[in-house]
């Protein structure tokens, strides 16, 4: 099945199970339209509700579009730079190149970029946070669902190593948020309160990171 928004055709991928009782409509990074819905549904009644959500899944691709645009090329403290690949086997920046050797493992550069600057943003957050906590211990790793956790027990803060890529404010909001789990372990109306203490304009970055 296919579906045609302002002049361009999109793959419907639809899957059907036993398990599913609604349906449910979501744009793939490839911008497939993917369905998931009960096996009792007809690609008739699919075709219907698809037309019937056009507005809704023209915005939901729009969006992924921005998504797609946002990861693309070699980003870095939020900027984006053309990949030129060379025979150095570092990384260096032009103004808006980076030169890369074709081999060099990107994500262990990330890491050792993010072991400095995240303890950096954490220490400087930490010393001038609004309430009294306890220095938590610093662990970065790749997540796909979560920019940051703290764990209340152990008193780790996780920092998602996407966060280099991004302007340095993310960040900062991330240890915001999982800083105030030591306080509020849940996300209450106090500890939102206590986010916008030590980050005022939070709800404008937390809209902004939905791009990513």
């Amino acid at each position: 099945m296919k579906l045609e928004i302002n002049g361009e055709i999109y793959e419907v991928v639809i899957e059907k199970k036993k398990t599913t009782k609604n349906t449910y409509i979501r744009i793939k990074d490839n911008l497939n339209i993917h369905v998931t819905t009960n096996i009792f549904t007809s690609d008739r009644q699919i075709a219907k509700l698809l037309e019937k959500n056009y507005s809704s899944i023209t915005k939901m691709i729009e969006k992924q579009k921005v998504k797609n645009s946002n990861n693309e090329n070699f980003n870095y403290l939020g900027k984006n730079y053309e990949i030129v690949y060379s025979e150095y086997y570092d990384i260096s920046f032009g103004e808006n190149k980076v030169f890369m050797n074709k081999d060099i493992d990107i994500d262990k550069w990330y890491k050792k970029e993010a072991k400095t600057l995240f303890k950096e943003h954490l220490d400087s957050i930490y010393n001038s946070f609004s309430r009294s906590i306890p220095y938590p211990s610093l662990r970065i790793r790749k997540m796909t669902t979560r920019w940051g956790v703290c764990n209340t027990k152990l008193k780790t803060v996780t920092l998602n190593l996407e966060l280099i890529k991004r302007n340095t404010k993310y960040l900062d909001y991330v240890i915001v948020h999982e800083l105030s789990h030591l306080i509020h372990p849940n996300h209450s109306k106090s500890f939102w309160n206590l986010v916008e203490e030590n980050c005022p304009n939070y709800k404008q970055i937390k809209k902004e990171m939905k791009e990513f």
